[in-house]
């Protein structure tokens, strides 16, 4: 599903998933954030425009579980703490330092979309990732870059708002935001 409520291109408004299928939303309401089409998780929906500017640029966390293809070493997570060189708009972008960890025992998660390539031909590994930014698909390029591709992004937690057991294609209200 994309996180975006239509799309003014008919082609692409029959093949694909929106998120105006899972409630009827008020009017002017938009996404805080983004995920990409494969990407899960939880994600913000606001009708202010400003919160969701202000989530975005003020280095609020979000953290993600990422399952990759092949068993993380030490020194890949070391490297992703650090902040690695991915590609953006076209240029070399440096990532701030986050936070990474390997993820034993994997994390409690819905089953996946039986469509992600999971474990065929190497053995998986999950780390949890923390990060103050959020660049065009960032994690999935922070793990490609050391060597781990992401197979599987699950977003958990946007500041102190986080996932728990909510399940895919569900809508809860919040009444207080906790960033």
């Amino acid at each position: 599903m994309l996180s975006q409520f239509h799309s003014n291109d008919a082609r692409e408004q029959r093949k694909k998933r929106f998120l105006g299928e899972l409630h009827t939303f008020p009017d002017g309401v938009m996404s805080i954030g983004r995920l990409d089409e494969k990407s899960e998780g939880l994600l913000l929906l606001s009708t202010d425009g400003g919160l969701s500017d202000a989530v975005n640029r003020s280095g609020v966390e979000k953290e993600y579980c990422a399952q990759l293809d092949g068993t993380i070493t030490d020194q890949a997570i070391a490297l992703l703490q650090k902040g690695v060189v991915i590609g953006l708009d076209g240029k070399k972008y440096r990532t701030r330092p986050c936070m990474a960890k390997r993820l034993v025992p994997p994390p409690d998660l819905p089953e996946p979309d039986k469509s992600i390539r999971l474990g065929r031909h190497r053995p998986t590994s999950w780390i949890g990732i923390t990060l103050t930014e959020g660049k065009f698909r960032q994690v999935r390029k922070m793990t490609a870059a050391v060597g781990f591709p992401t197979l599987r992004l699950v977003r958990i937690r946007i500041g102190g708002i986080y996932l728990n057991k909510l399940r895919p294609g569900t809508v809860q209200a919040i009444e207080k935001l906790l960033l």
